[in-house]
């Protein structure tokens, strides 16, 4: 009689144990990426590019962070990554976020490597409507996209940038990197949204409420300590 006390104790603790590292992994999945996306922009933060990127920012409506798009294949290959996106508002302040991810084909990698940390900044109404707008959107096809403007980057027509709804940064190796990603898709995902609202909720619903949750207070802490540097 005891054993068999015993066994049902055991089986009862094991199925709870089960339960809670289940809730973990979960978690773990939005969790994680809010944290990676916290450490890119720390150390986008460091470089000394830092001051236009944080000026754009600034001056923008909204980022959307990719810290690992990952590269597939060989020469023209694809890519893929998750990422989570925030719009600030007219007075500073922020909301989301929204899950979303991003994939397609590139040819814009540099020789060598194999995953970036990925930076959007959306610069006007017409890219905001983009992320907000519904469930997926093509960059360079239904909305513009062009190369942030920083020193390093000389390149890029000015006259691009004009028009822009959406600037890229990326960084690799602890360095900025150069990326190709027109043609590439972004696409909620909605089920990490489900798991960090804790229902089934839209992009746009999502980025309507305050970013003010403790859960992504450092990353709401990195982006701010950013825009910090751009120019007076």
């Amino acid at each position: 009689m005891k054993v068999s006390r015993k066994i049902t104790i055991f089986a009862l603790i094991a199925l709870l144990v089960a339960g809670a590292a289940q809730a973990a992994f979960a978690e773990t999945a939005h969790m994680r990426r809010i944290r990676l996306s916290t450490d890119l922009i720390n150390k986008m933060a460091k470089e000394q590019d830092a001051d236009a990127l944080a000026d754009v920012i600034k001056s923008g409506k909204g980022v959307a962070i990719f810290p690992a798009v990952t590269k597939a294949g060989l020469g023209i290959g694809g890519q893929t990554g998750e990422g989570v996106v925030f719009l600030r508002q007219s007075n500073g302040r922020w909301t989301g976020p929204a899950f979303m991810g991003i994939s397609g084909a590139s040819i814009g990698f540099q020789i060598g490597v194999q995953s970036v940390g990925l930076v959007l900044v959306i610069t006007n109404e017409q890219g905001l409507r983009a992320f907000t707008g519904g469930n997926s959107f093509k960059l360079g096809a239904d909305v513009a996209i062009a190369a942030g403007p920083v020193g390093r980057d000389t390149s890029a027509a000015t006259d691009g940038r004009a028009k822009a709804s959406i600037y890229s940064y990326s960084m690799s190796k602890g360095l900025f990197a150069g990326i190709s990603i027109d043609g590439s898709v972004i696409n909620q995902n909605r089920d990490a949204n489900k798991a960090y609202w804790g229902r089934d909720i839209s992009a746009a619903n999502a980025l309507k409420k305050p970013a003010t949750d403790k859960r992504v207070a450092p990353l709401i802490k990195a982006l701010n300590n950013l825009i910090k540097k751009a120019p007076k």
